[in-house]
């Protein structure tokens, strides 16, 4: 499972949207996501929540940046 998390501004930003647009948007879908564990409200979204809004808005996230080893971060 995906253990990325994003704000909420950052989705709007990637679907290309106002986040005033993402967050009416949202509100449309309250029951759901109210329903998945999340809040309207939420600022931050993850897991079967973030995938349900990139299914729904047609979101495509970026690939996950490859971790760092604790040798390389100080060279």
């Amino acid at each position: 499972m995906d253990n990325r998390a994003f704000h909420k501004s950052e989705l709007a930003q990637m679907a290309g949207v106002s986040y005033s647009s993402f967050f009416r948007f949202l509100c449309t879908r309250r029951k759901e996501l109210t329903a998945m564990g999340s809040p309207v409200r939420a600022q931050i979204v993850r897991g079967k929540v973030l995938n349900y809004i990139c299914k729904e808005y047609n979101i495509q996230l970026p690939d996950a940046e490859p971790e760092i080893k604790k040798h390389e971060k100080f060279r």
